[in-house]
């Protein structure tokens, strides 16, 4: 112990062994770029999911929503981790110390928590989604993204099972909670697109990445389903342009970034 404060040795090896995929390989720069996507949308969406954390209607929900932006968080680490082997970068340095344009995350995860129902809505889309990317991406070229995909989709099972439940229970509950449900699930439907757009990254990472586009068929497959069960339509309406992506955000993100990063950029390289 250094000071009456303690040290953060202990820690720092705990939180070591707890990355996924840690296999000593250097990523190639197509390679960042893709574990870029993956990471960033892991870290947003848990730093949205982590300000519900003493504000949501449940104490059990307190729990369930911090312990799944801990996974998120866990999966950010390992990737980005993995995205800094080429440069040297941490995976702090890459979360703290890159701007907005930096950032490669979709929109659907920069949008705004909203009301509950709004951030069950989210969380339907985005666990559905990274359930099907992982499961596919176990099988990939690549042994550390392999590796990474494996952890994580185990932990993604449940976040989906945890949307699913919640959006019955809101969908079919009180006309309040009904109506919320509707207007939540026609607000982030237009950023569902995005997540399933090609690019010429994909191309270059043949047997290595995951088509977006090859995960729409599975994903609208069991989320129609869910919404039939819960008496809901597809909303209809024009998408989003979308850009995260190449580093164009709609404008959450940037407030979003600033709040996340301040501590670090106040006090680089402090210890606790």
């Amino acid at each position: 112990m250094s000071d009456q404060h303690g040290d953060v040795e202990v820690d720092a090896r705990t939180l070591d062994a707890e990355l996924a995929g840690d296999l000593g390989q250097q990523a190639s720069p197509d390679v960042v770029e893709y574990a870029l996507w993956l990471g960033d949308d892991a870290l947003i969406l848990a730093q949205q999911l982590g300000a519900w954390i003493s504000y949501a209607p449940e104490l059990e929900e307190d729990v369930a929503l911090g312990n799944i932006a801990l996974d998120l968080i866990g999966h950010a680490r390992s990737l980005l981790h993995y995205a800094g082997t080429a440069t040297g970068r941490s995976e702090d340095d890459l979360a703290y110390f890159r701007g907005e344009p930096e950032f490669r995350s979709a929109w659907l995860f920069e949008q705004p928590n909203g009301d509950f129902a709004h951030t069950i809505a989210r969380q339907l889309i985005a666990a559905h989604y990274l359930y099907e990317l992982y499961r596919r991406l176990t099988t990939s070229a690549d042994p550390t993204l392999a590796a990474i995909a494996a952890k994580a989709v185990k932990e993604v099972d449940y976040h989906r099972d945890h949307a699913t439940q919640w959006t019955l229970r809101l969908a079919l509950g009180t006309d309040e909670s009904r109506g919320r449900m509707i207007v939540a699930l026609a607000d982030v439907w237009p950023y569902v697109d995005e997540l399933f757009q090609d690019d010429p990254l994909i191309d270059a990472l043949a047997e290595v990445a995951v088509p977006p586009s090859s995960l729409r068929e599975p994903f609208d497959e069991i989320v129609v389903a869910i919404l039939t069960e819960a008496e809901l339509e597809v909303p209809a309406g024009p998408s989003s342009s979308g850009g995260g992506r190449h580093g164009r955000h709609s404008e959450h993100l940037g407030r979003l970034l600033a709040e996340m990063q301040v501590l670090a950029r106040q006090h680089p390289g402090a210890k606790w």
